[in-house]
């Protein structure tokens, strides 16, 4: 997937910042088709609804009926709903989803992604009902270099696409990112230092503006996280497993130019 190239530095610095709010989050795999009902609740919201929740299941074969899988089904606060349907074993290598917000028929998308070439993965979305309004995209590796390219509709009034190219080497992560006509650009590293250290970094520019922002951070052991901004925000997290399936997640950011502090905990039962 395109849009992961640089995930392997980006999730260290972007996941599991619980850094305000409250949160109880829990998980069920349920014995009727495998489903799974999943539940977030943010605790202490707003002054109208204490309680304010996002429900979600996951149907692999929705009432019995095994031609194809519902992999997200979603209700939020608002009332409002997603419906993420799909079906893999059409061809091989090829899998179909259907997207939908089950309110506007303008809004159904429709999404092929081919794995069937070696190394390579080629995925074409559009909506249902103007298959101009569209977003592709390839990506190849070769060894340890990952490169992609991926375009939407201004291609057509002769708009650049967005292009992106990883390179991994043992402990050694880099990414190079140019989106917006190739004129905004996002590099990443990160490097294994030990088995249980990471450490990881982002940096930003634009053609125009030169150099807009930059990001590092370090995660220990899978649960210890601390990262520091230009924007002057300094972020702290941990993650405690209170028994298996059982799990808190706090965290603090500072913004040292305000001088506000924020906090926050996220409670996980799966």
């Amino acid at each position: 997937k395109f849009d992961d190239i640089p995930k392997e530095a980006t999730s260290v610095l972007n996941d599991d910042y619980q850094t305000a709010g409250y949160q109880l989050k829990t998980k069920q795999k349920t014995n009727w088709q495998s489903a799974v009902f999943s539940t977030q609740v943010d605790v202490f919201a707003d002054d109208k609804c204490s309680t304010p929740a996002k429900l979600t299941w996951k149907l692999p074969q929705p009432f019995g009926c095994p031609y194809f899988c519902v992999d997200k089904l979603e209700m939020d606060k608002g009332g409002k709903f997603k419906l993420e349907a799909s079906k893999d074993d059409l061809a091989k290598g090829l899998k179909v989803e259907v997207k939908s917000d089950l309110a506007d028929l303008n809004k159904v998308v429709l999404a092929k992604t081919y794995t069937g070439i070696d190394q390579t993965s080629i995925k074409f979305e559009c909506k249902a009902t103007n298959p101009k309004d569209f977003t592709g995209e390839v990506t190849y590796q070769q060894k340890q270099v990952t490169g992609g390219v991926k375009l939407g509709a201004s291609i057509l009034k002769g708009g650049l696409p967005d292009v992106g190219m990883r390179f991994v080497q043992g402990p050694f992560f880099a990414a190079l990112m140019a989106s917006k006509d190739l004129s905004t650009f996002a590099a990443s590293a990160s490097y294994k230092a030990t088995p249980e250290v990471k450490v990881a970094a982002t940096a930003s520019a634009t053609k125009k503006g030169g150099f807009s922002a930059a990001t590092v951070g370090v995660l220990c052991k899978g649960l210890y996280r601390a990262k520091a901004s230009t924007d002057g925000s300094v972020c702290a997290s941990a993650k405690y497993i209170i028994a298996p399936g059982v799990s808190a997640l706090g965290g603090v950011k500072y913004a040292s130019k305000s001088g506000a502090v924020s906090y926050g905990l996220q409670v996980s039962l799966e």
